[in-house]
């Protein structure tokens, strides 16, 4: 991996920092939801772009995919039991895995 990637993907990573402070700050202080949304948009499309860098041919290894886990673990815990009874496509492909 070159280091203007490690450099690109640094930042995406902070840039996912601050947006979860945004987020938590919306959440506490905003009875509306939008701007707690309009960041967890923001969110979900820098972690994309950061998966599908590690992901890209180039850098896909054991230790990329472990690094995606990672920060989908740090970003995204797990959801309760309660949240994953949606009937909807994402949750028949989880009952798969």
């Amino acid at each position: 991996m070159k280091k203007a990637d490690i450099y690109k993907l640094t930042d995406l990573i902070e840039e996912v920092k601050k947006i979860d402070a945004m987020i938590l700050l919306h959440q506490n202080i905003d009875e509306s939801q939008f701007m707690v949304s309009q960041y967890e948009a923001k969110k979900t499309k820098l972690i994309g772009e950061i998966i599908d860098e590690l992901a890209a041919p180039s850098v896909q290894s054991p230790r990329s995919f472990s690094l995606i886990q990672q920060i989908l673990l740090k970003f995204y815990p797990p959801l309760s039991a309660d949240d994953r009874l949606y009937n909807d496509d994402i949750s028949k492909l989880a009952a798969v895995i």
